[in-house]
């Protein structure tokens, strides 16, 4: 969510990208909350953080506490920040309740984005 969000944001200034400490693929929940947003994740895929070792980065944000715990640092990243929020996929009960949560989690990414992208932009 926090790729897709800031790469439709923030492209002129910003480019994102998103991996986690396992490829699980991309829940359905995920497509459907976006997808109201207008965001397409067609040709998105879910990879893990060996996928950018080696790279450089400004910044490294970690979404999740587990996240935080399996990897507390990238090499090359020249600033860390670390956002508690909810994995929705964790959520149980109905449908419906479970789309909530990936409405709740996908909105405070983008608030997060939001602020991010006014702290964070690059000078000009």
């Amino acid at each position: 969510m926090a790729e897709a969000l800031l790469n439709a944001w923030g492209a002129d200034a910003f480019e994102a990208r998103s991996a986690g400490t396992e490829a699980t693929g991309i829940k359905p929940e995920t497509m459907a909350v976006m997808a109201e947003l207008g965001l397409d994740l067609a040709g998105h895929w879910s990879k893990t953080i060996n996928a950018f070792r080696g790279e450089s980065f400004d910044w490294f944000i970690t979404v999740c506490d587990d996240a935080k715990e399996s990897c507390p640092i990238l090499p090359g990243v020249s600033h860390a920040a670390h956002w508690n929020i909810d994995d929705p996929s964790a959520a149980t009960g109905t449908d419906a309740e479970r789309l909530e949560a990936f409405r709740q989690a996908r909105d405070e990414i983008g608030g997060r984005i939001r602020q991010f992208m006014q702290d964070a932009a690059p000078s000009a």
